[in-house]
């Protein structure tokens, strides 16, 4: 394999070999050097201050290193295979860098990896300043085509939530505003989804409405529902592209948290296993937490929803990015173990830029903001906004 990965990290690390493999694959071939053999070693703190201190003479940890592997070196190698060499990157000292500039730890590994693979191509910033400047100008050409390449393979989808319209019309008892014309705009507008929560006690969404959505929706019809017998019936019956399986409150104004799906595993398991005997994707609305992820794959999942509220919630700058850090490990987390990534609740104009940038993340649901807006601007108009701010999550 040409990126060999060894990881001395603890369990539970939030950056493991797997992430590690996979972005090394992607740069080499970035630098066309698919058939080059690359290796990489993630540690801690400690590690790389041995080797710091062994091999550059300071004793201290530092972020990265970078051994190149001459021909002389490495020996007699097979005709065409090149050896770059070793990275070695902390993931403590990354951690810290990470929050210091307010990014995620897994985007300051793909920065400090970058540069460890720069260096091994034969540039050194510490030669001299102009070297150092070429050095800089790689890093960021190689960074900045990394995201182009995750806009044009992954740009997560917009799926707007409609439930706030019948809310309203509900409020009324009339027949207006109808979410099946608002959904119609939004599908218009350029939304690649449309998402509609069928609570046990049909505070908003009616069960005309989900038969009518089935027959008019164009995109992809996400049904969020709670594991009961009665709307897993329903849903069969229907049969939307995909059920999100949340957990509900009689009295909540909204869904206040993740499915416990670790301590409710038989009855999802049952109720996944209905969907999909049906045919129907199903999804599990959790906190980002890798117990959930984790019990979400035993029991049959196909996707996972991650639950944005606190991200979304929080008020200091700290706790926002260590709450974003908690939805990029268990979304990169999910994806390890065959999980595909969906995200949302709480998601806005501020703030849904930061989880559409997250690279598994496939799809967003969005729906207070978007009708909230829309009361401003008009449903077409709101929708198109919030497009163009995901858009350019992944831009530059």
């Amino acid at each position: 394999m040409p990126v060999a990965v060894t990881s001395e990290l603890p369990a539970g690390a939030p950056v493991g070999a797997e992430y590690a493999g996979r972005l090394g694959e992607r740069l080499l071939a970035l630098v066309g050097q698919e058939e080059a053999e690359l290796s990489v070693l993630l540690v801690g703190d400690h590690r790389m201050q041995e080797l710091n201190r062994r091999y550059r003479g300071k004793d201290r940890p530092t972020n990265v290193l970078s051994f190149p592997m001459t021909m002389a070196e490495a020996g007699p190698l097979p005709p065409g295979l090149t050896v770059l060499g070793d990275v070695v990157i902390s993931l403590d000292t990354a951690t810290r860098e990470a929050r210091r500039l307010g990014v995620t730890v897994h985007q300051r590994v793909r920065d400090l990896f970058i540069h460890g693979l720069v260096h091994l191509l034969g540039l050194d910033h510490e030669r001299s300043e102009k070297e150092a400047a070429a050095m800089a100008a790689r890093e960021e050409e190689l960074a900045a085509r990394l995201q182009q390449e995750a806009r044009r393979k992954t740009m997560p989808y917009l799926a707007v939530n409609v439930d706030h319209v019948a809310t309203v019309r509900q409020a009324r008892g009339t027949t207006e505003p109808d979410p099946i014309l608002a959904a119609g705009i939004c599908e218009l507008a350029g939304a690649q989804g449309i998402v509609v929560h069928l609570r046990e006690d049909r505070r908003h969404i009616q069960d005309r409405d989900v038969r009518l959505l089935r027959q008019t929706v164009k995109t992809k019809l996400n049904l969020e529902m709670a594991a009961t017998q009665e709307i897993v019936a329903l849903a069969i019956e229907v049969h939307p592209d995909m059920v999100t399986l949340v957990p509900e409150k009689r009295h909540e104004l909204t869904t206040e948290g993740g499915l416990n799906v670790t301590g409710q595993k038989k009855k999802l398991k049952e109720a996944v296993g209905w969907l999909a005997e049906a045919g129907i994707p199903v999804s599990l609305f959790v906190d980002p937490d890798e117990r959930q992820v984790l019990a979400a794959q035993e029991v049959g999942a196909t996707f996972v929803e991650l639950h944005t509220g606190r991200f979304c919630d929080a008020v200091e700058e700290g706790a926002r990015e260590e709450e974003l850090e908690l939805v990029a490990r268990a979304a990169e987390r999910a994806r390890e173990i065959g999980l595909r990534v969906n995200a949302g609740h709480g998601l806005n104009y501020r703030n849904a830029s930061r989880i559409a940038a997250l690279e598994p993340v496939e799809e967003l649901s969005i729906g207070h903001a978007i009708i909230a807006r829309a009361v401003l601007v008009g449903l077409d108009q709101a929708v198109r906004e919030m497009l163009a701010l995901i858009a350019g999550a992944r831009v530059g």
